[in-house]
């Protein structure tokens, strides 16, 4: 598999990404293609990575083994379209969806041709090697698993779904979720403007304390979150006075409530597209 050509049909933020980190982890940018009807995006990929880059995604796809369709849910259907107005052949191609409420079934009626399917949902902090990516396929060999799995991993970590309908959950779960992250320490940061620290000082010290709380809990695998927690909050000082008013605010539910609604629009989502 090591040989295999990889299109990438689309090259936004995300599939420049996982681009970046294949290279890093000893990919051949030879071996790696990328489409944008963009030119300077092109242009950029290829000063940025020396990949093959094209404007012709069937010129791309047809030199391809493993084809990552990177666009937008609601661009899918159209580039499907395309590839069967030019009778693309895909039956010995990896296809690799990244697009939300894109199921595989859905996919194989845009596409009309029996290939091989499978779901991505990676996140944003894929860009700095930071991300997870949740898959999940039931047509491709333990070879194939293992490639693809590879080539996400080059970004962060995977996870392997049993069932489809986990996609929606990973993205509650990780692919929404820096979003959480980002609203607690804009919360964090305005409250401390208000209480007299400049913008910088006040973002230099939220962005800190986060890294370090989840630095704290990547190197203490053993202990849990909560106790983690724990270890943070003695009883009757300042902390436990600011986690009880967390706690009487609701603020577990409001994060479980807020999941659930993300999983319910990536439902409702999968019968719009």
């Amino acid at each position: 598999m090591s040989n295999k050509t990889i299109a990438f049909i689309g090259t936004g933020n995300m599939s420049y990404a996982i681009i970046g980190g294949m290279l890093k982890n000893g990919f051949n940018a030879q071996n790696i293609i990328a489409t944008n009807r963009n030119q300077a995006k092109l242009e950029k990929v290829a000063s940025d990575f020396a990949v093959q880059t094209t404007s012709d995604n069937l010129d791309a796809i047809a030199r391809a083994d493993i084809v990552v369709l990177s666009v937008k849910p609601q661009m899918m259907e159209a580039l499907c379209d395309s590839f069967k107005s030019a009778n693309l052949d895909l039956r010995d191609k990896v296809i690799i969806s990244v697009a939300a409420g894109i199921t595989i079934s859905r996919l194989k009626d845009m596409l009309q041709c029996d290939t091989k399917l499978v779901r991505c949902m990676p996140n944003t902090p894929s860009l700095v090697g930071l991300g997870v990516s949740g898959l999940f396929s039931q047509d491709i060999d333990d070879q194939e698993k293992a490639f693809v799995d590879t080539i996400f991993s080059a970004t962060g970590i995977t996870t392997w779904l049993k069932e489809e309908s986990e996609i929606n959950d990973i993205i509650a779960v990780t692919g929404s979720s820096p979003a959480y992250f980002f609203l607690f320490m804009q919360a964090i940061e305005e409250k401390a403007r208000q209480l007299g620290f400049d913008e910088q000082q006040a973002r230099q010290l939220v962005q800190q304390t986060a890294l370090g709380a989840a630095q704290m809990a990547v190197s203490q695998p053993d202990v849990s979150l909560e106790q983690l927690r724990a270890n943070v909050t003695s009883k009757g000082g300042t902390t436990h006075a600011a986690i009880e008013s967390m706690k009487a605010n609701q603020l577990p539910q409001t994060v479980a409530d807020a999941m659930d609604a993300c999983i319910a629009r990536a439902e409702e989502m999968e019968t719009q597209i």
